[in-house]
């Protein structure tokens, strides 16, 4: 398991919104390596994992784009049946909540990638 920064990035929910912040991005040679979306009313979020966070931190700044930071683990996984079952109840038995989740594994990949924001839950 290996930490990553992730980037939560407020969007307004309309058309384009994700694809400008896309552009800011891909304007300062940032790859976007992992990204969740959702929306809320008039209200989104974009949460992605790039592969030069300074560069993306530069870029959303002047680009006057409002974002927050956070740390995710990452998991790398044999892309097979239960692969996540695996790690998720790992996590479980140690008391570690998942609080979101998102991962890929592209078709006919030996490997899938996992990130995971995770907060400690009892004892």
């Amino acid at each position: 398991m290996a930490k990553v920064k992730q980037l939560t990035i407020s969007l307004e929910n309309q058309p384009g919104a994700l694809a400008q912040v896309a552009q800011v991005l891909a304007d300062a040679k940032v790859n976007i390596v992992a990204l969740l979306g959702s929306t809320s009313g008039t209200q989104g979020s974009a949460q992605v994992v790039v592969d030069n966070i300074n560069k993306a931190r530069r870029a959303l700044k002047q680009a006057g784009t409002s974002y927050t930071e956070g740390t995710l683990e990452q998991f790398e996984l044999n892309n097979k049946p239960g692969a996540l079952a695996e790690v998720t109840g790992k996590l479980a038995k140690k008391g570690i909540n998942i609080d979101s989740a998102y991962a890929t594994a592209p078709k006919g990949a030996r490997k899938a990638v996992l990130f995971v924001s995770v907060s400690q839950r009892g004892a």
